[in-house]
């Protein structure tokens, strides 16, 4: 048997006005998951423990079978791990956003226009975090590129009492002043936030940016942070080798601090313009080797947290068509095959964050199938089906019928 997680990010939404009262999911012309989700079990599960936030690295590791209550300790280290950064028991590390800020003359009265600085490619973030490096680093503090607009800070010695750190994509179009860092343990990070307004404000990379019609990524804001984690290994803990297919750190991180085998993918965005079929061509590559393989995609979230709704229909049309398509043509080869497909959490394009609601999941045998009562796959029929799995670490052993 060889296993696929089909991990559509921020997939799930609520009824949209803008859609017709229809959410991503049910406008989106899918036929791939529809079809399969008339022979598969088809439910909901909670991938998001109580008490804790409803962000892609507490609801992958949940999804991946960990539990995110006993071993998460921030969202930054598990990025930091695909970067190749060896974090020291007493490190703690951030994410580093550029993120575009309005140009109000006070910092705490600027707003946050764009928190990914118009997708900024790495190429091009990699020459501004070097001069954030230069300016801030190489003591106490340390930057380091990552992919697009996500970065990573490493605090040598860092304090621990910081209090709410607020992701961007959170406060999108909202004045900054309220969600700065106010605890005292935090001002080091107050000041390199608002001293890298003017650092990046006359950039060479953003007189560039602005001369082409592009966000400027003239800030950095710092947030998700925490220290070292350790994973159980994954083979260790379910008995199959598994791999990983990810644009982005956090996912790649995960995977390699639980031994998974991670594929790189070329033009892999975690946006719209990612490549979707180099993903499954990855994918299929990965079974030959490996047991199962998660396929995660972040475009439908990337379009929820900008506010696109059509964008976040059209994702949902390209994961079918270039991934799962293709993907049940290819694995026909391999034998015996079973398939879950589902989001981590909603990222509902009327709040254009996340949330913590159930999310909707699908899980194929192609030696198992059986009627679902369903004939798409939506939130409000996985709802009507009553299947509830009401901790989403269970999913995994789910999936391997264990």
């Amino acid at each position: 048997m060889k296993y696929v997680v089909l991990l559509c990010d921020g997939m799930a939404d609520r009824p949209f006005e803008m859609l017709q009262g229809k959410t991503p999911m049910q406008l989106a012309h899918k036929p791939h998951m529809d079809t399969l989700a008339a022979v598969s079990e088809v439910g909901m599960v909670k991938t998001v423990p109580d008490g804790m936030s409803p962000g892609s690295d507490v609801a992958n590791l949940s999804v991946l079978g960990y539990c995110p209550k006993e071993c998460y300790t921030g969202r930054s280290p598990l990025e930091a791990a695909n970067i190749g950064i060896e974090l020291s028991d007493d490190d703690i590390a951030f994410r580093c956003n550029l993120v575009t800020l309005s140009d109000a003359a006070e910092y705490e009265n600027k707003t946050m226009d764009d928190y990914c600085a118009g997708d900024i490619h790495t190429v091009e973030a990699d020459e501004i975090i070097r001069t954030v490096q230069e300016a801030f680093g190489g003591g106490e503090f340390d930057f380091y590129t990552g992919t697009a607009y996500r970065h990573c800070l490493v605090w040598h010695g860092g304090k621990t009492k910081l209090g709410t750190l607020t992701p961007p994509h959170d406060i999108s179009g909202r004045v900054i002043g309220e969600y700065l860092p106010s605890e005292a343990e935090a001002a080091p990070l107050y000041d390199m936030m608002r001293r890298s307004t003017e650092l990046l404000k006359d950039h060479p990379v953003n007189v560039r940016r602005r001369e082409k019609g592009l966000n400027p990524a003239n800030a950095i804001w710092l947030w998700g942070y925490g220290k070292r984690p350790k994973l159980e290994r994954f083979e260790d803990r379910f008995g199959i080798k598994g791999a990983m297919v990810s644009a982005v750190d956090l996912l790649k991180g995960i995977a390699r601090l639980s031994d998974m085998q991670v594929y790189e993918v070329d033009g892999a965005t975690g946006y719209l313009d990612t490549n979707f079929s180099g993903k499954m061509e990855a994918a299929l590559k990965a079974l030959k080797t490996n047991d199962l393989v998660y396929v995660h995609v972040e475009a439908p979230d990337e379009c929820g947290h900008r506010g696109e709704p059509q964008n976040k229909v059209k994702a949902i049309e390209e994961i079918d068509r270039q991934i799962l398509g293709p993907l049940l043509e290819g694995v026909k080869e391999l034998g015996d095959v079973s398939i879950m497909i589902l989001p981590d959490h909603p990222t509902p394009l009327c709040i254009r964050t996340h949330s913590s609601e159930s999310v909707p999941y699908l899980l194929y045998r192609s030696n198992a199938k059986q009627e679902s009562g369903v004939s798409c796959f939506t939130e409000e029929t996985a709802a009507a089906t009553g299947n509830v799995v009401h901790e989403g670490s269970a999913m995994m052993r789910k999936l391997l019928n264990a």
